[in-house]
C-alpha cells in the first residue's frame, strides 16, 4: 500500500491583491513555482489557480478537472 503523503496547504491570495495591480506578480509566481493557490474573497475561496504544467500533468494522468 502506498505511503500517505502529508497534504501541503495551498497558498492563498486575497482578491484585493489582484485589484491592487499584483495579478502579474502572483500569477507569475504560481507558474514559476509550479504551484496551486486559492483566491479568497471575504476570507472564502472563490477560485483555484494552478500552473499550466500542473494542469498538463493532470490531463496526462487522465484527470480532466472540467469533468467534475
Amino acid at each position: 500500500m502506498p505511503e500517505n503523503k502529508p497534504i501541503k496547504p495551498m497558498e492563498h491570495h486575497n482578491i484585493g491583491d489582484f485589484l491592487k495591480g499584483q495579478s502579474s506578480k502572483i500569477l507569475t509566481s504560481i507558474s514559476d513555482d509550479d504551484n496551486t493557490a486559492f483566491v479568497l474573497k471575504n476570507g472564502k475561496p472563490i477560485v483555484v489557480v494552478m500552473s499550466n504544467e500542473r494542469y498538463a500533468r493532470l490531463l496526462k494522468a487522465g484527470i480532466d478537472i472540467n469533468d467534475y
